[in-house]
């Protein structure tokens, strides 16, 4: 087994919310849909043609968040388009209300998440593509957190073998977890500081979309993470992966 990370860095983020109408709700970490289409930008694959490719039971993903984020309201003139004329922004704009992804200071922090990939058996293509195409720094399509004027760089490229791998099946067990994890596997949460709780999050996460090329959402995933760069501590339930990534020991969940 081998696990694929990187780290996706830039000013700002935006995953939105496919529930939301006239206000733009923003998921605060990118869900594995939206993974699975930077990996298909990675690899230059049309858009809507990856999605049996990418599902759940070919790759898997994991997510850690890098740094400290924060989610603010700001209104956005988009073009009020009402047939095909209206595309030149030559009529009236319409203002609205969109949630980004920010570090707590804009002028100096970037949103920073680290992603996990790893190949659901030892003979996935997919896999090797994107092992090839990162390691030799050939990107196809740009990189975005969400939204094509959000640009990410891609930074940290990481390839851990399988003798730097150490897999540990726990039953109940109060963990560090860095990365996010599936809620149904966490019992329970302790916390070190009383104000901890507040960089905690839990949402209701699409996982893979029906190959209709229609964005159908046939798998959710709940999970829960952090988002002040703090390790989790759950009692879970579950297999960990144990990693030696730069100067630090990581403990991930892949989320399935």
């Amino acid at each position: 087994m081998e696990i694929l990370a990187f780290d996706l860095s830039g000013k700002f983020a935006h995953f939105r919310k496919f529930y939301t109408n006239n206000t733009a709700l923003s998921f605060t970490i990118p869900p594995r849909t939206t993974l699975m289409g930077i990996v298909g930008a990675i690899l230059g694959k049309p858009r809507d043609t990856y999605y049996e490719e990418f599902s759940s039971d070919k790759l898997r993903f994991g997510i850690q968040v890098r740094s400290s984020i924060k989610k603010t309201f700001h209104r956005v003139n988009y073009l009020k388009v009402e047939d095909n004329h209206d595309f030149r922004g030559k009529k009236d704009h319409v203002q609205i209300p969109v949630e980004l992804i920010t570090g707590n200071d804009v002028a100096r922090d970037n949103v920073r998440f680290r992603i996990y990939i790893a190949p659901c058996d030892n003979n996935n293509q997919s896999f090797e593509l994107l092992k090839q195409a990162l390691i030799s720094n050939k990107i196809c399509y740009n990189i975005t957190l969400g939204t094509a004027n959000h640009s990410a760089t891609l930074e940290n490229i990481t390839l851990f073998e399988e003798k730097d791998i150490e897999a540990i099946h726990v039953e109940n067990e109060f963990i560090n977890l860095h990365s996010a994890c599936n809620s149904e596997n966490v019992s329970g949460l302790q916390f070190e500081k009383e104000n901890q709780y507040n960089f905690i999050e839990e949402e209701l996460m699409p996982a893979d979309f029906k190959a209709n090329y229609d964005r159908e959402v046939v798998k959710m995933n709940r999970v829960i993470y952090t988002t002040g760069n703090l390790p989790l501590t759950a009692k879970l339930t579950g297999t960990i992966y144990k990693l030696q990534d730069q100067d630090q020991t990581v403990n991930i969940q892949f989320l399935e």
